[in-house]
C-alpha cells in the first residue's frame, strides 16, 4: 500500500518534469510558455470552471475501467460507450422534452443502459464462451462508432449548424450550470457522488466483495460459492453504465448535442485517469484533476504562444507509460530493502 501511494504521487511530478522539459525543447518562448501553462487554468472563472468540467468524462471513465478491472476484466470499448451513451441521451431528451427534468433522468437511464447492455453482451460473452473482453469491447466500440455517424450526419443532422452534429437540446432538458461563465454543471457534482459510491460498494458491500474476489482468483471464488460468471456480466455491466453517464452528462451540461466522434479518445484518457489513481475510486477525482489541468494549460498555452496542443497528449504518454511499466516502476519509484 505504501509503495502504491508513493507512485501515486511521483508519477504527477515526473509527468510535469517531462512537460517542463517538452516546453523548453519546443517553445521559442519558454518561460512565457510556463506562465501561461501552469497559472492559465486559475487566471479566470471561465478557464477554471472548464477545468473542472473537463474532469467530469475523465472521473466516470476511470470509474468504468475500476468497475470491471476489479472483476478481472478491462473496458476497451470507452470510446464508443461514451459516444452511444451520449446519443441516446440526445435523441431521448428531443423525444422527452416536454417533460423537463423528469425527462432528463429518463434520458439519461436509457443512454447508460443501453451503454450497459453493450459493455455487458462483452462480459457475457466472455462468461459463457470465454472469449477476450478486450478485444469484444474494442470491437464493438469500433462497430457503434459509425453507426452512431451515420445517425449524426444523416437523419439527426442539424442543417442550421456549420458542424457536423444533431439538433441542441431544449433548455429545460439542460443540467444547472453551477460556476457562469463557464461550462460547469452540477454533472461535478453527479461524477464525485458516484465515486463515493462506487468507493463504498467495494469496502462495504458483499457485492463489491465477490467482484474483487473475482478479480483476483476466480477459480478460488468459483469454489467459495461466489457466482463469477454473473459477477463478470455485472461488472461489465456498470462498466459500460459509467461511460455512459459520462456521455449523457457532457451533452446534458456543456454541448447540449452529439457533435461528430466528440469522445475521441475518451477511453484512453479514462485508463489513464484510472492508472494514476491506482485503481482507487476516491482517488480517481484529483487524479482526473490533474489531467484537466494538463489539457486545460495546453489549449491556453496553445492560443497564447506558439505551443501545439499535442504537448499534452505526449505528456499523458508518458504518465500512462510510467503508471504501466513494471520495470520503470521498479527502476524509479520502488526502493528494495
Amino acid at each position: 500500500m505504501k509503495n502504491k501511494i508513493i507512485i501515486a504521487l511521483k508519477i504527477p511530478v515526473f509527468g510535469i518534469l517531462f512537460l517542463f522539459f517538452l516546453i523548453f525543447l519546443l517553445s521559442d518562448e519558454p518561460v512565457k510558455t510556463v506562465y501561461f501553462y501552469f497559472t492559465g487554468p486559475f487566471m479566470n472563472i471561465f478557464t477554471f470552471g472548464n477545468m473542472f468540467n473537463a474532469a467530469i468524462p475523465l472521473i466516470l471513465g476511470a470509474l468504468g475501467i475500476i468497475t470491471a478491472m476489479k472483476a478481472g476484466n478491462l473496458n476497451l470499448g470507452g470510446e464508443g460507450q461514451v459516444y452511444l451513451g451520449a446519443f441516446v441521451t440526445v435523441i431521448s431528451a428531443m423525444a422527452l422534452s416536454h417533460f423537463n427534468a423528469i425527462g432528463s433522468v429518463i434520458a439519461v437511464i436509457f443512454g447508460c443502459l443501453c451503454t450497459g447492455l453493450v459493455s455487458g453482451f462483452s462480459g457475457f460473452c466472455k462468461a459463457k464462451w470465454n472469449t477476450n473482453e478486450l478485444i469484444t469491447t474494442f470491437l464493438l466500440s469500433c462497430a457503434v462508432i459509425p453507426i452512431i455517424n451515420y445517425f449524426v450526419t444523416g437523419p439527426f443532422q442539424d442543417p442550421q449548424s456549420s458542424l457536423i452534429t444533431t439538433k441542441k437540446i431544449a433548455e429545460n432538458m439542460r443540467l444547472p450550470l453551477i460556476l457562469k461563465p463557464s461550462s460547469l454543471s452540477i454533472g461535478l457534482i453527479i461524477a464525485v457522488i458516484f465515486a463515493v459510491l462506487i468507493h463504498y460498494f467495494f469496502k462495504k458491500t458483499k457485492m463489491g466483495y465477490e467482484f474483487k474476489m473475482t478479480g483476483y482468483n476466480e477459480l478460488f471464488a468459483r469454489y467459495g460459492g461466489i457466482n463469477t460468471k454473473l459477477n463478470i456480466v455485472l461488472a461489465m455491466f456498470i462498466s459500460g453504465f459509467l461511460y455512459g453517464l459520462a456521455g449523457s452528462l457532457l451533452v446534458l451540461g456543456t454541448h447540449y448535442a452529439v457533435l461528430k466522434e466528440f469522445s475521441a479518445g475518451m477511453g484512453w484518457a479514462g485508463l489513464t485517469t484510472a492508472l494514476i489513481a491506482g485503481f482507487s475510486p476516491i482517488a480517481v477525482i484529483p487524479s482526473a484533476l490533474f489531467l484537466a489541468w494538463i489539457n486545460t494549460g495546453a489549449r491556453i498555452a496553445m492560443q497564447n504562444t506558439g505551443l501545439t496542443l499535442e504537448v499534452a497528449y505526449i505528456v499523458q504518454a508518458v504518465i500512462f507509460l510510467l503508471s504501466t511499466s513494471i520495470t520503470v516502476k521498479k527502476l524509479l519509484f520502488i526502493r528494495k530493502g
